[in-house]
């Protein structure tokens, strides 16, 4: 079960359900640059003759409504890398109070963008728009869209590399801090997307998508690379069967764990057997380093009596956190931290505390104890901080659910393990490998049983959201300076006893209490 399969990874990539494709050929790219998995390859790579993206469309496209008049399309719609990669890297402050930056990276050298094409990590903004005019007149549909630039990617020319290093969503987390989009010399990725279906009749349309002028001219675009046109017949369609199949698309290519838990050709093993010998934790080299984000989506309880929250930890070290864990009873297993040297040979182990099976129906799992905390707190002008309610949530299985700044380095942009499947294990588990990768986050959304603050008893005032990581130190990191973060709370006691909460902003974060 996806740890918070409710909020998109990305908001912006396309569903690609269209019924029936007639497929403009291709012409041949240029010859495509070399790159293999886990680098950057847009560094060091022949520079493009030309534009260095083409947006392409069939030349016909026939998509089918469900419901009134509902039609789920991305027309076919794709944005092809020609000659070198396509790379960009997005950042922002820690202090999330100023603007993403976004440098297009490129072999003549880095390109800063103008402020603005980056409002969030969901992709650029206002880069595509889609003109729906119709065959025997009426009312012509206009779509203006963010598109992300990291997606579900096709090799479109038959010696480009043989794989793409780049992610494959723009991950969303309101605390995100850095982010990578690319597409591969000779590939291809999805380019518009929907959250919610476009309302046409049935018909013909005539239809014009363009990238918008400023990216045309911060990207030396060609003119003719930059638009495409194509025929759109609206069609009546299965309604159930329809919205099903669009909607199990959108969530594949927008990278909901929930679809792309079978897609993984690789599953995060333990190490073979039990350590033995003299633990070593090597004196330098590699280490991850936790970092917790503010916490996020806070409201109250519907029924006044509980401070309900996301919490995310992430690792902003240079090596992944591998965490094995082996049995040693019915309901434990005894864990191991592991140690890695750059080329990732492991060199070393220490023990870190234990495992339990977590039987609640909304786990069912194993849990590693003594990775995160979170503490309802109040703080004095002194900077004393006094602990009034902590959460009975202490024990974590850990993923890589959000990607919170791929621009650190040794970045693992494709992690494996990007689910709950791969790496919490079941009842009859002897061993598991849990592993937060270098670059991630791991989120426990609010319904997890046993993550709320009960509120119960205390006065109106000002309190904390305390998130730490590492709490008892067991784990080995490059920096424990960093371990907690504190997020204000402003409550409010009324005379039935019930509460309510104001969360001050942060920054410039803007964010939602949406599926909670």
């Amino acid at each position: 079960m996806p740890r918070h399969s409710w909020r998109n990874a990305t908001r912006t990539l396309g569903l690609g359900l269209a019924a029936s494709l007639t497929l403009a050929p291709l012409a041949l790219l240029p010859q495509a640059a070399d790159a293999s998995a886990g680098t950057s390859p847009a560094a060091g790579t022949t520079a493009a003759t030309g534009s260095p993206l083409r947006l392409w469309a069939p030349d016909k496209v026939t998509a089918y409504t469900y419901g009134s008049k509902r039609v789920w399309t991305d027309f076919g719609l794709r944005v092809i890398a020609q000659g070198v990669p396509f790379e960009l890297w997005s950042t922002r402050a820690d202090t999330y109070d100023g603007p993403i930056t976004t440098v297009w990276r490129s072999a003549d050298g880095d390109k800063t963008l103008d402020a603005g094409v980056m409002n969030s990590f969901n992709g650029l903004a206002h880069f595509i728009h889609v003109t729906m005019t119709p065959v025997k007149g009426g009312d012509v549909t206009t779509l203006d869209k963010t598109a992300c630039l990291s997606g579900w990617s096709e090799r479109v020319q038959p010696d480009a590399p043989a794989t793409s290093p780049y992610p494959k969503s723009c991950w969303y987390n309101p605390f995100t801090l850095g982010s990578v989009q690319g597409i591969q010399a000779g590939w291809a990725t999805p380019i518009l997307g929907q959250t919610r279906p476009m309302r046409l009749p049935l018909g013909k349309y005539d239809v014009t998508a363009s990238i918008n002028q400023k990216y045309v001219d911060a990207f030396g675009l060609d003119a003719a690379d930059a638009s495409t046109s194509f025929r759109l017949v609206v069609d009546a369609g299965d309604g159930g069967n329809y919205r099903r199949l669009a909607q199990q698309h959108a969530r594949r290519t927008a990278g909901d764990p929930a679809v792309r838990t079978t897609q993984h050709a690789r599953v995060a093993r333990p190490a073979a057997h039990r350590p033995t010998g003299a633990a070593t934790t090597p004196a330098d080299g590699p280490r991850p380093d936790l970092r917790p984000l503010p916490a996020w989506g806070i409201q109250v309880s519907r029924n006044g009596h509980f401070l309900q929250f996301a919490a995310t930890v992430w690792n902003a070290g240079d090596s992944p956190l591998v965490v094995d864990g082996f049995r040693n009873g019915q309901e434990n297993m005894d864990a191991y931290q592991y140690f890695f040297d750059g080329d990732g040979n492991q060199v070393g182990y220490q023990p870190v505390g234990s495992m339990e099976w977590d039987a609640r129906p909304s786990h069912h799992h194993w849990h590693f104890e003594d990775f995160a905390r979170y503490t309802l707190v109040t703080a004095d002008g002194a900077g004393d901080i006094s602990e009034k309610v902590r959460s009975k949530k202490e024990a974590f299985c850990l993923a890589n659910t959000d990607a919170v700044d791929l621009t650190v380095k040794d970045a693992d942009w494709n992690p494996e393990n990007t689910d709950l499947s791969t790496s919490c294990g079941d009842l009859s588990s002897l061993s598991i490998r849990e592993v937060l990768a270098a670059g991630w986050g791991d989120t426990y959304a609010q319904y997890r049983a046993g993550q709320s603050f009960r509120l119960t008893g205390l006065p109106s005032g000002k309190y904390f959201i305390a998130v730490t990581a590492n709490p008892d130190g067991h784990l080995i990191e490059s920096d424990t300076s960093n371990n907690q973060v504190l997020r204000e709370v402003d409550l409010t006691r009324h005379k039935d006893g019930t509460y309510t909460v104001t969360v001050p902003q942060v920054g410039n974060v803007e964010e939602s209490t949406r599926g909670f």
